[in-house]
This record gives structure tokens, sequence and C-alpha cells, in this order.
């Protein structure tokens, strides 16, 4: 018998305000997890997707060339997409679930748990690192290295530590509003300066007008360009926070809209800012791109750029403070009562992770290099390769016997996609974080690279 329509999409309930299958009774003596509405939902994830990783896709670009390096990016926002909608489906069918951990437990049991625990955690503190390296960089750009890049990356993390406490994504909500249109203000100055003035910053001084060597199709080698991959998967991969999103929003039934009209927007965003700022800087693109067009707009666009970056680092210092802490409390009364275990528990996960990010941010202090890494070695295990799996742990059995027929061949076509999404996603993560070591490794040994703990300036790398 073919499946019913229920069988391939999630039938959900009108949510109770009052009670929660994560975070237990709501009630005024605590803090109310439940309190995102839509529009703060599309706000969250455009944030958590648009941040660190828009800065790296002009140089992504210059490594693939501008068609092979659209194309990938199209094709990494479907797959991302698709995993996203995995995500508001599996939360609906298993309303249990808050992390991405929860889900490995529920198909895969102990092990599965185990794994993506520990992959959800060094993803997010790895993001946090980075977000401390941008504002590093932004904060020599704007003092014109004032003092060393490694007090910059103490500033930062104090500053993120204290944001990230706050304890709901709820009241989070109103700094990303601050956050994307300031991130995409400093973008957007850049993009329009590298098209009005005569050359880019690091571009050679010639005699006569300079012409930009952007690429249609570039040509570099497998592991520079499996790197460059990797730096687009990273600008798409806030898709793990979606679990934490949905999981705290007032109507979780109203999450695809929101996921879909955020990943078309952040799509939108990705492919006219890179495009215009490599087709006018080629080679010569900066990473982070904000210091492309050099002088006053380098100070100006990092001036803008600084709260964009400062709410990222936020938000992705938050999510695996917040993810310790329920694991740690759930089934307690401190999980939603303001005791003294509640305070201490929810300060110690913020400041731990803090501090391992900023000592992420220290060693590797090369922005595309830790970019890079993230993508490759921890993305593909947050943004690609479950979501293939929650699809066929739900369908799978309701599938498998159907009679032949329409219903019966699109179940085998989302089966092909859903394996096809795994196999890809393995080959990202091997063949990515190949291609990243190498980078870091061949920065290390360039002459004047960047080196640990340094003091040296760091906003004017290219």
């Amino acid at each position: 018998m073919a499946p019913k329509e229920d069988d391939l999409h999630p039938v959900s309930s009108a949510p109770d305000p009052t009670h929660d299958d994560v975070f237990g009774e709501i009630t005024e003596e605590g803090p109310n997890f439940r309190n995102v509405g839509f529009t703060g939902t599309v706000i969250l994830m455009m944030k958590t997707q648009i941040g660190l990783g828009v800065l790296a896709i002009p140089s992504a670009l210059d490594v693939l060339g501008m068609v092979p390096g659209i194309l990938c990016m199209i094709a990494i926002a479907v797959i991302t997409t698709w995993s996203g909608y995995m995500i508001g489906a599996f939360k609906l069918n298993h309303r249990e679930v808050y992390s991405i951990d929860d889900a490995g437990g529920i198909m895969f049991g102990l092990p599965g748990r185990a794994y993506l625990s520990a992959a959800f955690c060094l993803y997010y503190i790895f993001n946090s690192g980075s977000a401390i390296l941008g504002i590093s960089i932004g904060l020599n750009a704007v003092s014109t290295h004032a003092t060393c890049t490694a007090a910059f990356a103490a500033v930062a993390a104090i500053v993120g530590f204290g944001l990230s406490s706050i304890r709901t994504l709820g009241r989070i909500t109103w700094l990303a509003w601050i956050g994307l249109p300031c991130i995409l203000a400093a973008v957007i100055i850049v993009t329009i300066a590298v098209g009005i003035q005569d050359r880019p910053a690091s571009a050679p001084e010639t005699e006569g007008p300079w012409s930009s060597d952007w690429k249609v199709i570039g040509h570099p080698s497998f592991a520079q360009g499996i790197a460059a991959v990797s730096n687009l998967l990273f600008a798409f991969s806030g898709t793990p926070g979606f679990f934490s999103i949905v999981s705290e929003m007032r109507d979780p039934r109203q999450y695809t809209g929101a996921m879909l009209t955020c990943q078309t927007g952040v799509t939108a965003v990705y492919a006219v800012i890179g495009c215009v700022i490599y087709y006018y800087c080629g080679s010569y693109v900066s990473s982070p791109a904000l210091g492309s067009a050099g002088g006053a707009i380098k100070i100006i666009s990092y001036a803008f750029a600084l709260p964009g970056l400062l709410v990222t680092m936020t938000i992705v210092t938050h999510i695996p403070a917040k993810f310790i802490f329920v694991h740690a409390l759930r089934g307690s009364r401190h999980l939603t009562s303001n005791t003294l275990v509640h305070w201490t528990t929810w300060i110690s996960c913020t400041l731990g992770i803090t501090v391992i990010a900023y000592i992420i941010a220290s060693t590797i202090p090369v922005f595309d290099a830790l970019v890079s890494l993230i993508g490759a070695l921890l993305g593909p295990a947050m943004c690609i390769q479950p979501m293939g799996a929650m699809w066929l742990y739900d369908n799978w059995a309701k599938g498998r016997d159907s009679d032949e027929g329409a219903r019966s061949k699109r179940w085998m076509a989302i089966v092909v996609w859903s394996v096809f999404v795994i196999v890809i996603g393995t080959f990202m993560m091997v063949a990515g974080t190949y291609g990243s070591v190498v980078g870091i490794i061949d920065s290390y040994s360039e002459s004047g690279g960047s080196s640990a703990f340094s003091c040296a300036d760091n906003s004017n790398s290219v």
C-alpha cells in the first residue's frame, strides 16, 4: 500500500504555552525559553548565517573562479535548505529533541548521541573562536592597530562572554536586530566602494587605468579548491543552530516558512556581494573582504561590522553554552528556576566556551584557514550528513513495502537524495579537512605569516 501524504510530512498540533517536552513546565518563576516569534526566528536564523562566512566568499570565488564558485554556492544552498527543512520536520515528529545530539540518540543510540554532542560543541566553539578573530581584525582596522592583537582578542572574548550570558534567545533577538543590519551595511559599503574606486587597496600602483584580473574559471590545486568550497559551506553553516531556535519558538509550526525566508535572503545576499566584490577586486580581494577597499572605507566598514561580528559571537557562544546547560540540568527544577545551581551552571558554561574559543582564535590566527577548517572538519557533520539520516529514519519503513506508483517513486527519489547527501558530506569532510590543513601549514611556512598569540596587525591579510 502506498504511504499516505502524512507519512512523508509531519502532523503537528497547537503548542502548549505552559509545558515543553524539552524545558518542562514554563512558569513565571524562571526564564521563558519559548518566546521567539516568526519574525524573530527569521532574524535569528539570518544572523546565524550572515556573519563571518560572507566575509570569506569573495576570496573563495577567487580560488574557484566566478562560475564554478557561484554554482558551488547554489548547490550548497540547496543542500542546506533541505537540511533546514528536515530539522523542522524531525522536531515536529520528535518533540523531545532540543539539539542535533538528541536526533543522533534517537537514530543511533548512545554512540550517535556522543559523536554529535562532541561535534556540535566543537563546531560552535570553533565558530566562536573565528568570531573573536574577526572582531580582533575589526578592532585593529578601526584603531589602526592601537595595541597588541592578543589584547584585542581578549577584549572581544570578555564582551562576548557578557552578552552570550543572556539566558534566552528571545532576549537575544533584539541584538540580532542590531547585528544583522550592521554586518549588511558594512559589506554593502565595501561593495559600493570597490565599484567606484580605481583599484582595490592591495593592487599595485600602475600607470593608466587598472583592470581587474577576475577569472571566469579558476585553476586551483585540489587542496586549494576543496578548501575554498569548505569556505562556502561555512557561509551556510548556521543550520545546526536551527534546532535551538525552533525549540524556543512559540509556535514551531511556523518554522518552515521562517527557514525558507532566511535561506532565500541569505543566498541572494551572498551571491550579489560575493560576485560584485570579486569582480572589481580580482585576485587582490582581502580576507576578510571588508579590507578590500582600504583606507577610510576599511575603517568605516569595520566600524559598522563590529556590532554585527559581536552579535555573531554572542549567538555562537550562547548556543553551545545553552546546549551544555540544558543537558546538565534537564529534568531538574534548576533548569527553569532562578536558583544558585541554575546561575552557577549557566555562567560556567558561557565562560568555559569563551575561554576555549579565545585559545583557538589565538592559535589559528588566519581567517581563511580557520573558516575553511571549521567548514570542512565539522560543517558536514552538522549541516549535511545527519539530515539525510533523519529522513531515512522517519520514512524508510513507511515506504519500503509500498506498492509501485507515483508516490512510491517519489519515496525512492528521496531515498537516493538522502544517501547522496550523506555521501557528499563524507567526501567534503575528508577532502576538505585535508585541504584546510594544507592551507594552515602553508600559512605558517610563509615568510611573515601569522603566528600564535601574535601582537602583529592582522587586518591587512590578503
